[in-house]
C-alpha cells in the first residue's frame, strides 16, 4: 500500500480546504472547537450546506446521489472537517440505514428514502437495543405482528426500545422486530422502517450521568407500519443487522476527531502553567502522548485499507471493522483521560452551562483552562463508546471466532 498522497489527493485535499473556509458556518464551528453543546439545527444546516455541494453522502456511489470518492478522498475530507469543526455528520442516516436500503431496499424504497437522507429532511435514527437485549441483541422481543386489514396489510407493532440516540430529534426509525418464534432466535427477525410520527410511538427521554439528553426509550404500543416499510425479506432481518453494524463500528474508528482531539492535547500539555513548567517537557507525559499518537497513526492506516477493500470487492466489513471499533473507541477514551489529566484540577467541576455558547469561566483560570468547562461533559460522554455498536468484548469474540476459528 503506497502511503503517500497522490498530487490529486493533495489537490483535493485543498479543494475541501478552501470549501470549509468559504462555507462553514463560524458560530457552528466555534460550537464544536470549544466543545459547546449543538442543537438539532445546527447537523440539519450543516448537512444542506454539504447536499447543496454535491458532497451530502461522501461514502455514497454516484448512482444514488453519492460523490463516488475513493476510500483516501473520503478519508481526506473526514479529516479535514475534524480539524476545521464541523459537526459531524448524522451516521445512522447516511451510514447505517442507508446502505442497507441501497443493498437491500427495491427500487421504490431506494427512490422514496434515500433523496431525503441526503438532503437532511429525514433524521432517522436506531431501534436495535432493547432492556435486556442489547449486547445479545438476537433475543429482541418487540414483536410485529402482520395483519391482513381491508385497507391494506400492515405490521402491528408493540414492545420497546432503548440507548435510542437523537429519537427525540428523528421523524424515522428503523427497527429489528421479531416476527416468527420458530427456528433459532436469529431466524425470526424483520427489519422495520417506521416513521415516528405514527399513532402509538412514544418517545422518553434518558438523562445521562453528564445531565444531557442524547438516548431515549422508545415504546410501540400498536403501531401500524405498511408492509411496504419491510426492508428485504420478512424474517430475515439478521442479515441486514450485521450488515449494518459492520458499517457502524467501521465509522465508530472517528480518526478525523480523534486527531482533531490529539492536537488539543499536544497545545495543552506544550502551554506554561502557572508554576513556570510545561507538561510537555515531563518525559513520562510526553511518552504517553507518543503512545496514543503511534495507536492513532496505526488507526488510520488500518482505516484506510479496510475501507479500500470493501470498495474495490464491493462488500461489507467482515471482523476487521470490529478492529477499527475496538481501537477506536479506546483511542477516544485515552484522549479524553489524558486532556483531564493535563488540566489538572481545572477539568474537576462538571458544569452543564459551560456547554452553552457565551458561557463565561474564571477570567482567573490560563488561556489553555478554556477547553476544561465542557470537558467533564465529554470524559463522561466517551465511556460508552467501548459499549455501544456492540461492546469491546462483542467485538473480540468476533475477531476470534471469524479469523482465527476459535
Amino acid at each position: 500500500m503506497d502511503l503517500n498522497f497522490t498530487s490529486d489527493e493533495l489537490n483535493f485535499r485543498e479543494d475541501v480546504r478552501s470549501f470549509l473556509r468559504a462555507n462553514l458556518p463560524i458560530d457552528v464551528s466555534t460550537k464544536v472547537l470549544q466543545g459547546k453543546r449543538l442543537g438539532k439545527d445546527d447537523f440539519v444546516l450543516w448537512q444542506r450546506i454539504l447536499h447543496a455541494k454535491g458532497w451530502g453522502a461522501s461514502s455514497w456511489p454516484v448512482a444514488f446521489g453519492g460523490t463516488g470518492w475513493s476510500a483516501v478522498k473520503q478519508h481526506i475530507f473526514d479529516e479535514e472537517c475534524a480539524d476545521a469543526g464541523a459537526p459531524r455528520q448524522l451516521a445512522p442516516s447516511l451510514k447505517m440505514v442507508a446502505p442497507v436500503i441501497m443493498a437491500f431496499g427495491n427500487p421504490v424504497q431506494q427512490r422514496r428514502f434515500l433523496p431525503r437522507i441526503i438532503d437532511g429532511s429525514d433524521w432517522w435514527c436506531q431501534g436495535y437495543s432493547e432492556p435486556g437485549s442489547g449486547s445479545d441483541l438476537a433475543s429482541l422481543k418487540t414483536r410485529a405482528e402482520l395483519v391482513n386489514g381491508h385497507d391494506g396489510d400492515y405490521y402491528l407493532v408493540n414492545g420497546q426500545k432503548t440507548w435510542t440516540t437523537f429519537a427525540q430529534h428523528a421523524n424515522w426509525i428503523f427497527c429489528l422486530v421479531r416476527t416468527s418464534t420458530e427456528g433459532r432466535q436469529q431466524e425470526g427477525v424483520s427489519f422495520l422502517l417506521i416513521d415516528m410520527k405514527t399513532p402509538g410511538i412514544t418517545v422518553r427521554p434518558i438523562i445521562m450521568m453528564d445531565s444531557e439528553h442524547e438516548i431515549n426509550e422508545v415504546w410501540f404500543d400498536d403501531v401500524r407500519v405498511p408492509v411496504d416499510n419491510l426492508i428485504g425479506e420478512e424474517n430475515k432481518g439478521w442479515t441486514y443487522a450485521k450488515f449494518l453494524l459492520s458499517h457502524e463500528r467501521t465509522s465508530i474508528a472517528g480518526v478525523g476527531r480523534s486527531k482533531r482531539e490529539l492536537k488539543k492535547l499536544k497545545e495543552i500539555a506544550a502551554a506554561e502553567a502557572a508554576c513556570g513548567r510545561r507538561l510537555i517537557d515531563d518525559q513520562r507525559f510526553r511518552d504517553r502522548i507518543a503512545l496514543v499518537e503511534l495507536e492513532l497513526m496505526a488507526l488510520e492506516i488500518t482505516s484506510l485499507r479496510v475501507l479500500s477493500s470493501t470498495g474495490e470487492n464491493n462488500r461489507a466489513q467482515g471482523p476487521e471493522a470490529s478492529i477499527l471499533k475496538i481501537k477506536g473507541s479506546e483511542i477516544q477514551q485515552m484522549l479524553t483521560e489524558l486532556q483531564m489529566q493535563a488540566l489538572g484540577h481545572y477539568a474537576l467541576p462538571y458544569l452543564n452551562e459551560a456547554l452553552e455558547v457565551g458561557w463565561k469561566g474564571d477570567p482567573m483560570m490560563p488561556a489553555y483552562a478554556d477547553h476544561a468547562a465542557a470537558l467533564a461533559s465529554h470524559y463522561f460522554n466517551f465511556r460508552k463508546t467501548t459499549i455501544y455498536g456492540g461492546s469491546s468484548e462483542i467485538q473480540k469474540n468476533i475477531i476470534s471466532q471469524v479469523s482465527l476459528g476459535l
